[in-house]
């Protein structure tokens, strides 16, 4: 199959690729998904502030990253935003023994911090990437609302959990983070609830599934999954559609990992 579909035409590619979107970018995904875990809520900060969470934590396998996720909502009471905005010092001690891989309590503490910084200081996380969006971009605003992040006093290691394109990262899970909250998605899987950003400035989550069938399709050529390989992606897929780039996310995603290709 791979060999056959390395000699599609653009056209024929395209519609190869439409077809795999239509049949992921369904109300199933969701079930083995972290992207359940935002659906949870209703109030739109509830979701973002869930959703970038979870999106922080989204490395390894799936099943691992839902159970922590669901830790993660359980220590906040189920109302993220709320115990954001109203902890109190001793609220945070049962955080300290939250870890996620490399991802700890020390970590998650900082993170609740800093994002009552981005609340209480910057209008929120829709605003601070709002604010510096480039029109045809994300990379950017991803670049400035990490520095705006932790600009509050912090350990040094909790900065590796939030990545950074200027240090050529693809910027896996915040590109994740971002598709969930920008993308008007019909079918209900992505919230689209972030009105100030349009889904042709995002970019696809690029990690090594969807990477290794982006190579094989001929969609990019470099090597590494980075920030300059993103770049590549991101032409090819604006080639296809250049108002809705990253729906072929979820081709990717699902030609790698459901169907091993």
């Amino acid at each position: 199959m791979t060999s056959l579909v390395a000699q599609l035409t653009k056209t024929e590619l395209k519609d190869f690729l439409d077809e795999k979107t239509v049949k992921y970018n369904n109300i199933k995904f969701i079930e083995s998904d972290p992207i359940q875990i935002p659906h949870e809520f209703t109030v739109k900060e509830d979701i973002e502030i869930a959703a970038f969470l979870v999106a922080t934590i989204a490395w390894g396998n799936r099943k691992s990253i839902i159970k922590s996720s669901l830790k993660m909502m359980e220590l906040l009471e189920q109302a993220p935003h709320d115990f954001i905005m109203n902890y109190q010092a001793k609220d945070l001690e049962k955080l300290y023994p939250f870890v996620h891989r490399t991802f700890n309590g020390t970590d998650f503490i900082q993170f609740i911090k800093c994002l009552r910084h981005i609340y209480s200081k910057h209008g929120g996380l829709e605003a601070v990437f709002s604010k510096f969006a480039d029109k045809h971009s994300l990379q950017v605003s991803i670049h400035h609302f990490k520095q705006v992040f932790f600009e509050l006093p912090h350990q040094k290691r909790t900065e590796k959990h939030v990545s950074d394109p200027f240090k050529n990262s693809a910027a896996k899970r915040i590109n994740m983070f971002l598709r969930w909250m920008v993308r008007q998605d019909v079918t209900g899987v992505d919230f689209g609830i972030w009105t100030s950003l349009s889904p042709s400035q995002l970019s696809c989550p690029l990690d090594i599934h969807s990477g290794n069938v982006a190579r094989k399709l001929k969609l990019i050529k470099r090597k590494q999954n980075d920030a300059k390989a993103l770049q590549e992606l991101d032409i090819s897929l604006r080639e296809f559609d250049s108002n809705d780039p990253v729906k072929y996310d979820f081709a990717l995603f699902g030609l790698g990992v459901f169907e091993g290709f």
